[in-house]
């Protein structure tokens, strides 16, 4: 695997799991992106990601869209409580030069991982 790859057990996979979260789950939402979000039981976030053909009818853009979130997401699922995160784009993005995009997910994931349950004894950054 390429090393600035996200690992298999980081992602979400199943249809049930992204089922679980269309059903029962919080939402943070911004201008770009929306994301729904449960714990998963497990000692890590696991991301997921839902870029439909409304949000752009190009596939090189979606694909765009997902690699920054992907990016993002690697760079503070250390930050981030236990949870299975999907992220989806509304249509603004398409388009939106990548600054700006990332600059909104990090802002999603500061909010999230702000939601962390205080665990006594563990320290968190």
């Amino acid at each position: 695997m390429h090393p600035a790859g996200l690992p298999r057990e980081l992602r979400l996979r199943l249809a049930g799991d992204f089922a679980a979260l269309r059903t029962s789950s919080g939402r943070l939402g911004g201008r770009c992106f929306h994301l729904r979000y449960r714990p998963n039981g497990l000692t890590h976030a696991r991301l997921g990601l839902a870029i439909s053909k409304r949000v752009s009818k190009r596939a090189v853009e979606r694909n765009r869209l997902k690699r920054l979130l992907r990016e993002s997401f690697r760079r503070v699922r250390g930050q981030l409580p236990p949870v299975d995160v999907v992220v989806m784009a509304r249509e603004q993005a398409a388009g939106l030069p990548g600054t700006e995009l990332l600059a909104e997910a990090d802002a999603l994931w500061r909010r999230l991982a702000a939601m962390r349950p205080a665990t006594p004894g563990i320290p968190h950054h």
